[in-house]
């Protein structure tokens, strides 16, 4: 088993970053200033999937977008912490306030402004278009892209390590009707 695979297997909280993570890092402005987004469906149920193999799910974030809370209510992602200036300070008020320690949580993020906290978690990912300075300080480095099935690929390496992923698969395979 890999270093990576037994860091992942002892996840009990998983926090993201979003642009470049959960989105490709474009940010599109409309003509009345609202900044919009693009989210991938591939991540999204990643990251449901996560959700129903009981691992909690944390987005930490150094910008706000009203997107991103429309994004989070529809996966049924409550804890946002969103204009973070201190994302590791943050992971250990919450690793408190969940009675976890560093060494289960991990953490997805793609550039500079990252590496406290990637370098502080149990397992650390990023893309393979994150920063080539935070792909060398993490466990796992995708073969997608932000915001194109990145994260997704991240929550099925995360389900394989514990052993869940088959059996989470394995539901969307039993109608035998072909």
């Amino acid at each position: 088993m890999s270093r990576a695979h037994e860091r992942a297997a002892g996840l009990r909280l998983m926090a993201f970053d979003v642009d470049g993570v959960l989105t490709d890092g474009t940010i599109w402005y409309s003509a009345d200033g609202d900044a919009l987004k693009g989210f991938s469906t591939l991540d999204g149920h990643g990251l449901r999937m996560l959700q129903m193999a009981g691992i909690e799910l944390a987005i930490i974030t150094g910008r706000r977008s009203r997107a991103l809370e429309l994004r989070c209510e529809n996966l049924g992602i409550a804890r946002l912490y969103q204009g973070v200036e201190d994302k590791r300070g943050r992971l250990d008020l919450l690793l408190a306030e969940l009675g976890l320690s560093r060494a289960e949580a991990g953490y997805m993020g793609d550039d500079v402004v990252d590496l406290p906290i990637l370098r502080a978690c149990g397992f650390a990912a990023t893309t393979m278009d994150g920063h080539p300075l935070v792909r060398e300080h993490v466990d796992l480095v995708t073969r997608r892209g932000g915001g194109r099935g990145a994260a997704r690929e991240v929550c099925d390496f995360i389900l394989a390590a514990q052993g869940k992923l088959d059996a989470l698969h394995a539901r969307y395979l039993l109608d035998t009707d072909r």
